[in-house]
């Protein structure tokens, strides 16, 4: 079935495009991750022009985000002060982003540079998520117990002043800190059109130090609502929100969310962060590949 993009200019087959949002919506349920980590590098894979893929993929991951909450705060595992400071801070970065995304435009090189990024983001992060699933699995494949890690927010968070109590993750430190990291986020999704759940939630987790139960909720709520903001800047600045692309996603990936939450219930999350950073390798290389290579079209054609 072909559908039309009319931002993107192109046919696409509607039912890859639906599959494709049932794959994020999954990863958002499954670890609490927007999944435009994934959906923005496929979509450029697939043909779509990166501007568009970055614009209408966060768009998507808003779809997902909200699935994803509702499953998780019926279950209690949404910390919404802790949530409500992030999105603080990613309103900021949303909007410091949308400025530098303009300029890139204007310049001629955001799509080199949307590209460069994730070659980056996703090798680094593949390969970090590898390193943390082996040595979890190693233990209990050499007969030893697993090794438990004591939760303890970072020393530059504990000497931030102007603390405040978290009850839900169990914190007290200084809303600085989460309001920082919601800001980094929020760049980051308005130039790639992520969610920054792979980045949110391991900060959370490590650097925080916030309790493990509701750090995948607090993640999916932090993104919901920046996405939401990334969207509306987006689909007034730089004008790439194609909204049928963006409704073939969402279709999609609020199924997907809600089939993940229920596999994450059931699975040993250790060798499913080991199959996501097998893919977000593979997906890396392929980015790394393109780069490298003459692509089949040298020109684009741009309409006044």
């Amino acid at each position: 079935m072909d559908v039309y993009l009319p931002i993107a200019n192109l046919s696409v087959n509607g039912l890859f495009i639906v599959l494709l949002g049932g794959l994020t919506g999954i990863l958002s349920g499954l670890f609490g991750v927007g999944g435009g980590f994934l959906t923005t590098p496929l979509l450029i894979f697939y043909g779509i022009p990166p501007t568009v893929a970055a614009a209408s993929a966060a768009t998507q991951v808003t779809g997902a985000s909200v699935s994803g909450v509702l499953a998780h705060s019926r279950r209690k595992g949404v910390d919404y002060r802790m949530g409500a400071v992030m999105v603080g801070g990613g309103i900021v970065g949303a909007l410091i982003g949308g400025a530098l995304f303009s300029v890139l435009q204007t310049l001629g090189q955001i799509d080199i540079v949307i590209n460069i990024l994730y070659v980056l983001m996703l090798g680094s992060i593949g390969t970090l998520m590898m390193r943390e699933a082996v040595s979890t699995l190693r233990p209990g494949l050499l007969g030893k117990g697993p090794q438990v890690r004591k939760r303890r927010h970072h020393p530059l968070v504990a000497s931030l002043p102007y603390r405040w109590r978290f009850y839900a993750s169990g914190l007290y430190i200084s809303p600085l800190a989460p309001a920082i990291l919601g800001m980094l986020v929020g760049i980051l999704t308005m130039l790639m059109g992520v969610g920054g759940g792979f980045l949110l939630v391991p900060a959370m987790l490590y650097i925080l130090g916030m309790s493990g139960n509701v750090v995948v909720g607090t993640s999916l709520f932090q993104i919901l609502f920046v996405t939401m903001v990334t969207t509306m800047t987006h689909a007034l600045t730089t004008k790439a929100v194609d909204l049928v692309l963006a409704a073939l996603l969402l279709l999609g990936s609020v199924l997907g969310a809600q089939f993940g939450t229920q596999i994450a219930l059931k699975a040993r999350p250790e060798y499913l962060r080991l199959a996501l950073a097998a893919l977000v390798l593979l997906i890396a290389l392929r980015m790394l590949y393109g780069l490298g290579v003459q692509p089949d079209e040298i020109y684009t054609v741009v309409p006044l």
